[in-house]
């Protein structure tokens, strides 16, 4: 990029790697310090409805964020211009987890201690009613101070199409297993601790695994918990790294045709200060006396003046990507004044439809975090030869809606997994289990059930069970 040319005040420092939805470039920020650019993948913003879906699904991290997790990657700012989106994120996206793992080994102490952490994000990502659904190496980020930090997730979840809970779990017991080979490769024992914990996570979720490694600290190295180690190897890290990846582009513009994607165009000023955001530009206050809204920028978010009334930023958050494909050389002349009429007056109505639709979503979208407070299984009756026995399950929540995940664990049968949507004001939501018992005999037989995500506040899962008598 040549000098001199900034994104959202975000100068590019140079350094970059590949992310899973774009490319990762190390930034200094307007107050001077390192942070991240992520410029987004355009192939994968042209899929219809993928802008929409990214601005929910980053809206939805920096509630997280201002809700207390502290371990995903801190979100500044979406913006595009011409056709480019960027992520703009206070920490730099550098280094990946992958990055260290191909440089010398820190200890397994320090791969516990990005386990744990990892662990505990996703509980809170997953209480949310979210998923990442793309967790490896390349999407978490350890900072100076050697914390582990989710990056991606919000991208990740609108352009790929993967996020689930269950997708997660099988990532993070892959991720264990892959840092045990890696970094406890001369420690047996550690090795078997981050094994167990990988298969505790797909059986029995993510609090329980976190909890494996916590309660068995004590055959990793003394000491680790200060960290030492992994942030010498940040700093190896550092000090040998070159840049890799193709470099973010130029804007080509002036700073301030680059637009905010994060609120509809009509979100008061208030509202932008309560998520970390500026409010208003001045050039945004209403218009004079006979000059249309738009030309006035009273009808869009933007940094700094002399913004032309449609750019093609813009135009990502009211029509989608697939209009800003078009180079402006290439465009159709523009049709005579009574078409112009017409189609300004068709533009409206879409983009009041738009912003509508959106403000719905957005607005759907706030509240608490789906919770669960308790589980009941009620028993059910005995059953007599060959039947089939129905247990039902009453889980109760905070009403907000949200993802609920749960196994059935019936005695001497494979675990029954599922995944239920409850709508918002649902706070009794019943399960059922249909068991088909047979054979000769009197035994009792037992159905637990289990919820997995989201969990307590302990990070366990709750759980109730109910016996019956089968006789025949």
């Amino acid at each position: 990029m040549p000098d001199g040319d900034s994104i959202a005040g975000y100068r590019p420092t140079g350094r970059s790697r590949a992310g899973e939805t774009g490319t990762w470039t190390d930034a200094l920020t307007p107050d001077g310090t390192l942070g991240g650019l992520l410029w987004i993948d355009p192939a994968a913003l042209a899929a219809p409805g993928a802008g929409e879906r990214l601005v929910a699904e980053v809206s939805a991290d920096r509630r997280l964020i201002r809700g207390g997790v502290t371990g995903l990657m801190p979100i500044t700012d979406l913006v595009a211009a011409r056709g480019r989106v960027w992520l703009l994120t206070a920490r730099p996206g550098t280094p990946s987890l992958a990055e260290l793992m191909n440089g010398p080994a820190p200890d397994s102490g320090s791969a516990a201690i990005v386990l744990v952490e990892t662990a505990q994000t996703l509980l809170a990502v997953h209480a949310a009613g979210l998923a990442h659904g793309a967790l490896h190496p390349g999407t978490v980020v350890i900072t100076d101070e050697g914390a582990a930090l989710l990056a991606e997730r919000g991208p990740a979840a609108a352009l790929l199409g993967q996020a689930s809970v269950e997708r997660d779990l099988a990532a993070w017991a892959s991720l264990a297993r892959g840092l045990g080979a890696v970094w406890a490769a001369d420690d047996p024992r550690a090795a078997r601790l981050f094994d167990h914990a990988a298969a505790t996570a797909v059986t029995h979720g993510l609090g329980a695994a976190r909890d494996v490694l916590v309660d068995g600290r004590d055959v990793l190295p003394t000491g680790f918990a200060t960290r030492e180690r992994l942030v010498q190897t940040v700093q190896q890290w550092s000090a040998s790294a070159v840049p890799t990846g193709r470099p973010v582009p130029s804007p080509g513009m002036a700073e301030g045709e680059i637009v905010t994607l994060l609120y509809a165009p009509d979100a008061p000023a208030d509202r932008r200060q309560a998520d970390g955001l500026p409010p208003y530009p001045p050039d945004t206050a209403p218009s004079p006396p006979g000059v249309p809204t738009a030309a006035a920028g009273g009808g869009e978010v933007r940094f700094g003046p002399g913004v032309p009334a449609d750019t093609a930023a813009a135009q990502i958050w009211r029509s989608g990507r697939e209009q800003l494909t078009v180079p402006a050389n290439e465009r159709p002349p523009r049709p005579r004044r009574r078409r112009r009429r017409r189609g300004g007056l068709l533009g409206s109505v879409v983009v009041f439809a738009v912003i509508i639709a959106a403000a719905a979503y957005l607005w759907s979208q706030r509240g608490d975090p789906l919770a669960v407070s308790a589980v009941e299984v009620r028993k059910p009756k005995a059953a007599g030869c060959d039947s089939t026995v129905v247990v039902t399950g009453v889980v109760t929540t905070n009403g907000s809606a949200g993802q609920v995940s749960y196994e059935w664990l019936p005695t001497g049968r494979k675990p029954v997994r599922q995944t239920d949507t409850l709508r918002s004001g649902e706070s009794r939501h019943e399960v059922t289990l249909e068991w088909d018992v047979s054979g000769q005999g009197t035994r009792k037989l037992t159905a637990r059930l289990r919820v997995l995500s989201p969990v307590g506040g302990s990070g366990d899962p709750l759980e109730d069970k109910a016996t019956f008598t089968y006789k025949c």
